[in-house]
């Protein structure tokens, strides 16, 4: 199969990246590590009249490690990610995407913007309430003029700016200002929270003209533990099901707080805060099958061809007690 015709643009800078996207609107669409819009091309499933290709941007093919936690680039491809360990979390789930060929070449923020209700890394971006930084030119976000030389807005929140030293690990380029990339004066950017982002099945915030530069994801505080856990017909298929868990404990041991982002069950990732279920008890108390119900109750899989409701509904149960009493282990280790 062929795709349908298209005007292919490749910009030689972000700037141009930008003014390209502006130019073509709601006729474009970008192709990063084009692992899920190049099958969509030659299946007819999307037919954009221009293609802007960002694989010459290298500036945005970095990860950036804070305190606050980690911002991955628009070009970091998944298998330098998860090479690099810079969250644990992250790099479970990045374990279970797809092959290794695919992950050699697809990115996260693509992944992201892509919105598949069954892919991993929308579910991590939604239990960790991470957000994505969409940039445009002319656009209604906050101008990068507004910065400070030191990276960060005058509101205080961290913006553009790169390390100086250029340090790098497993070939990742690092840069430890407020974000991932510098940004061209002017240039609008728009951070937009995991809750707010994915929209519906392969739908998101981004709009026409905007360019997904980052996403981040936050730090896990201390006793804190996380775990991925799905069931496909394959291992690299698409989940059936699957439940990530974040668990935090207090300085007894005691569960702080508990949540999961389910996937497959709906058509974007279902969050659900069971910190209330464990009544801050320790987790050898918890009863973790009425947790498991807790999840079970909040989402309304559909069914296809590959799995009825039901089975997905006993799928994410299951999934979940797994996933929490992982989680709550590895908080307590």
């Amino acid at each position: 199969m062929k795709p349908p015709p298209f005007e292919y643009h490749g910009p030689r800078d972000l700037g141009e990246a930008l003014e390209t996207l502006a130019a073509v609107g709601a006729h474009g669409k970008v192709l990063a590590g084009g692992q899920s819009l190049i099958p969509m091309l030659n299946m007819r499933l999307a037919a954009p009249a221009h293609l802007v290709d960002i694989n010459r941007l290298a500036a945005l093919a970095v990860v950036r490690e804070t305190p606050a936690g980690v911002t991955v680039g628009a070009l970091a491809r998944h298998s330098e990610v998860a090479r690099c360990g810079a969250h644990p979390l992250l790099a479970q789930a990045l374990r279970l995407v797809a092959h290794p060929v695919i992950r050699n070449r697809g990115t996260v923020v693509g992944s992201l913007v892509h919105a598949d209700p069954a892919a991993e890394l929308p579910a991590v971006l939604a239990v960790l309430d991470g957000s994505v930084r969409l940039a445009s030119v002319g656009g209604d976000g906050v101008p990068t003029d507004s910065v400070r030389r030191d990276g960060v807005q005058k509101d205080g929140v961290p913006r553009g700016g790169v390390r100086r030293d250029g340090v790098q690990r497993d070939g990742v380029p690092r840069d430890g200002g407020g974000g991932v990339v510098a940004l061209p004066a002017g240039t609008a950017v728009r951070d937009v929270p995991a809750r707010e982002f994915f929209t519906g099945p392969m739908e998101s915030a981004a709009r026409p003209g905007e360019l997904a530069v980052s996403a981040h994801f936050p730090a896990l505080g201390a006793r804190t533990g996380t775990a991925f856990r799905e069931v496909a017909r394959r291992h690299g298929d698409y989940a059936l099901a699957g439940v990530c868990a974040v668990v935090r404990l207090d300085e007894d041991l005691h569960i702080d707080a508990a949540r999961v982002a389910c996937i497959g069950v709906g058509p974007v990732p279902v969050v659900v805060d069971v910190s209330g279920v464990c009544e801050r008890r320790p987790a050898v108390s918890v009863d973790w099958p009425a947790v498991a119900a807790a999840v079970r109750e909040r989402t309304d899989p559909e069914g296809d061809v590959h799995a009825s409701p039901v089975y997905r509904l006993h799928l994410v149960g299951v999934l979940a007690e797994q996933a929490l009493r992982e989680a709550a282990r590895e908080a307590a280790a």
